[in-house]
């Protein structure tokens, strides 16, 4: 009968045949594991008795000895004592444990612990002695005898599928191992080595360890939705703290934009009353209206202050002064000494009465002295008149400024908006900016995105009837479609349209800083010719980009009054506004060849305007990007002379009645100021009469005055090169 330490041995050297397969192991405890040794080897108290030194040969012997003393009932009486303990053997090796115990138990202590067992293990012995002659396949068929005992104080294990092949029990029959074999054919199939080969099962030990420790599904998905129902509860809790933090936020915020608002239009108050102050101030100085009865009406005259009055009077005075001075030149003139000889005396008359003696003649000396002192007080005057016409000229430009404060104060005063409203919830209205036909533009601060902006207020007539607004309101419609989506740096921005009212509507447009270019030229005249070309090069790149993009469109009301200047300086940048009468290149009436047709024949302003657009006939006139052209060469003009190159000082019905553009045919330049040829060639490619021999706005932006200097002379230098 082989012990622990034979089938270590016999482990160990089939281990080395089969290059490490190990056989699972299972780890017992205590008395368990005393009862399944005890079970499994028998009655001998041998358990360690052969060393682990011991040689491959004898270890194949205790093997097969070992083999048949497991499977084979024992024939002698310690069978009566071992009955319990070979059920939980066979256990033991159906689940390959081949583990050597720490402690080698003697018979002594295993029949103690057998004494202490139940009284139904005693009658299981006794009944084993009875049936010692049953056959092994009869155990086999029936389970084993441990196996389905209700009463057996060790838990059972399943059998595992790694079985030891060939193992025959010494001093046993050879039947009973040829029924073994006939009962697992498997086990048979061994190398003439007697070499121990395990089978690999299709689960592993640490598997079935994995699955009998896994909870039950119901177990499993109670602990899931405890689980889940704290992660719920957890991220309620972050919710809500999050919620609490962002209703923080927003009264801060709220808080914020209420301190921005008060400060907002606390400051516009102070400014409005500082132009007030500035305007009353003024009123004694530049002039102001009043109020005067003309029959049986009342009329507003200006009436200029006591700054014009001073000038007035100075002006007379410089003017008495001259009239003095050529008064004095004539009489020395009579006094000028002839180069006849001395001066006679007194002569008789014809009536023989002696005449008195005239005033001695000056010497030739005296005469120039005098009338170079005279001549010395005539520059003189004539210096201090040119000083006092420049004095002049810049109390009307300050004029100028404080008339259209004082309109500017007036309507700001008749507005219904000037309580600083918050329109949309968003815009609060500062100031007035101006105020047109039936619109006004406010100076405005955009609470959400927190930038100045400009809010223009259309406000329609309640007089008006419904067609005329339904007009009104498709003619706005339009410019914000076409204007919405314009995005240049030349061009104004605009950012959002939204109705107020049943009779009003608002389109918040991009806030710049500063006048248009006509207030400006109204104060200067001119604009010197560098940066006169700068204002040019600028609105030829936001016209080229009106016609790069699809469909093109023809901004068609081009002039100064649209060209705003940025910080209101001619030296800075420029964007171009009011796409009110501006088309759309594109439907049926378009054609790239000839244009479209003008439908709005009439609207607009007649001093920019081609001669094409004032053409009369059964067909309306085709009009193209070439329109733009013309009014850029009109403002170029203007802002280098100071005046329009036709019908400066007519109106636009004298323009209208007298044909004054279509008899436009060849622009004149004066001799001051002086403007260099190439500005002047601009000028005449420009307005050129026949718009087939004017170019497009793509064909102008190419032009060789508006290229920087350092294209001009690659270009030259290339030219030069070829």
């Amino acid at each position: 009968m082989c012990d622990v330490g034979d089938m270590v041995c016999i482990y160990q050297g089939n281990t080395r045949k089969n290059k490490g397969i190990e056989m699972p192991g299972l780890q017992l405890e205590g008395e368990k594991r005393k009862l399944l040794e005890a079970r499994f080897f028998g009655t001998s108290g041998r358990l360690f008795a052969l060393p682990q030194t011991t040689t491959t040969a004898s270890c194949q012997q205790q093997q097969q000895e070992n083999s048949n003393t497991s499977i084979a009932s024992a024939s002698s009486d310690e069978r009566d004592g071992d009955q319990g303990q070979m059920r939980t053997s066979s256990s033991i090796v159906g689940n390959g444990l081949a583990q050597t115990p720490e402690k080698a138990k003697t018979p002594t202590e295993r029949k103690r612990k057998r004494k202490n067992a139940s009284a139904e293990d005693g009658v299981q012995g006794k009944q084993g002695k009875a049936d010692s002659a049953k056959k092994i396949n009869e155990y086999f068929r029936g389970g084993s005898p441990g196996r389905g005992t209700r009463n057996s104080p060790i838990p059972m294990y399943p059998a595992s599928p790694v079985m030891f092949a060939q193992s025959p029990m010494q001093g046993s029959n050879n039947s009973n191992s040829q029924e073994f074999q006939s009962m697992f054919p498997n086990a048979g199939s061994q190398n003439n080595d007697s070499s121990m080969r395990p089978v690999q099962p299709d689960t592993s030990h640490s598997q079935l360890g994995n699955m009998n420790a896994q909870p039950p599904p119901n177990d499993v998905r109670d602990q899931k939705i405890q689980e889940y129902s704290k992660q719920i509860d957890e991220l309620r809790r972050q919710l809500t703290a999050q919620q609490k933090l962002i209703d923080k936020y927003k009264e801060t915020q709220n808080r914020c934009l209420e301190k921005t608002k008060k400060l907002l239009i606390e400051k516009s108050d102070m400014e409005k009353k500082d132009r007030r102050q500035h305007a009353m101030e003024n009123r004694l100085r530049l002039g102001q209206f009043q109020t005067q009865r003309q029959g049986t009406s009342f009329v507003e005259n200006w009436v200029d202050g006591y700054a014009f009055t001073d000038v007035i009077k100075r002006q007379e005075r410089i003017g008495a002064e001259r009239e003095e001075i050529d008064r004095q030149r004539k009489l020395l003139m009579k006094r000028k000494p002839s180069t006849g000889g001395t001066s006679r005396g007194s002569s008789k008359s014809q009536d023989g009465f002696l005449k008195p003696a005239e005033k001695s003649q000056l010497s030739l000396g005296g005469f120039y002295e005098q009338d170079e002192i005279l001549k010395l007080r005539q520059a003189a005057l004539k210096k201090e008149d040119t000083d006092l016409q420049s004095e002049l000229e810049k109390l009307e430009r300050e004029r100028n400024l404080h008339i259209r404060e004082l309109k500017r104060i007036h309507n700001e005063d008749n507005s219904r908006f000037k309580e600083h409203p918050v329109l949309n919830d968003r815009y609060l209205l500062l100031t007035l900016i101006g105020k047109g036909g039936f619109s006004e533009v406010h100076k405005a601060f955009d609470l959400k995105e927190q930038r100045d902006v400009a809010c223009k207020i259309h406000q329609l007539n309640r007089e008006w009837k419904d067609d005329k607004k339904v007009n009104y309101i498709k003619h706005a419609v339009r410019e914000y479609n076409i204007h919405k989506t314009l995005d240049h740096p030349r061009i104004v921005k605009l950012y959002d349209v939204f109705e107020i009212d049943i009779d009003s509507f608002c389109t918040v447009l991009e806030y710049c800083d500063g006048h248009d270019l006509d207030f400006y030229l109204k104060q200067s005249k001119s604009i010197p010719e560098r940066e006169a070309r700068s204002i040019i090069v600028q609105t030829v790149s936001a016209l080229k980009y009106l016609n790069t993009i699809t469909p093109p469109v023809i901004h068609y009301d081009l002039k100064p009054g649209n060209i705003l200047l940025g910080l209101g300086m001619v030296s800075g940048e420029i964007k171009i506004t009011d796409f009110g009468l501006s088309k759309v290149m594109e439907g049926d009436t378009y054609s790239p060849d000839h244009g479209m047709d003008l439908t709005s024949q009439g609207a607009g302003t007649y001093w920019y305007l081609p001669p094409e657009c004032f053409v009369v006939g059964r067909e309306p006139p085709k009009i193209s990007s070439k329109v733009d052209v013309w009014s850029v060469g009109v403002i170029f003009y203007q802002c280098l002379y100071g005046k329009k190159p036709f019908g400066h000082n007519l109106s636009q019905a004298a323009i209208l009645e007298e044909n004054t553009i279509l008899k436009a045919t060849e622009p004149q330049f004066p001799s001051k100021p002086p403007v260099s040829n190439e500005a002047k060639s601009f000028i005449r490619t420009c307005l050129q009469y026949k718009k087939e021999l004017r170019p497009e706005v793509l064909q102008l932006s190419e032009h060789d005055y508006l290229k920087p200097v350092a294209m001009k002379s690659k270009d030259k230098a290339d030219s030069m090169s070829m």
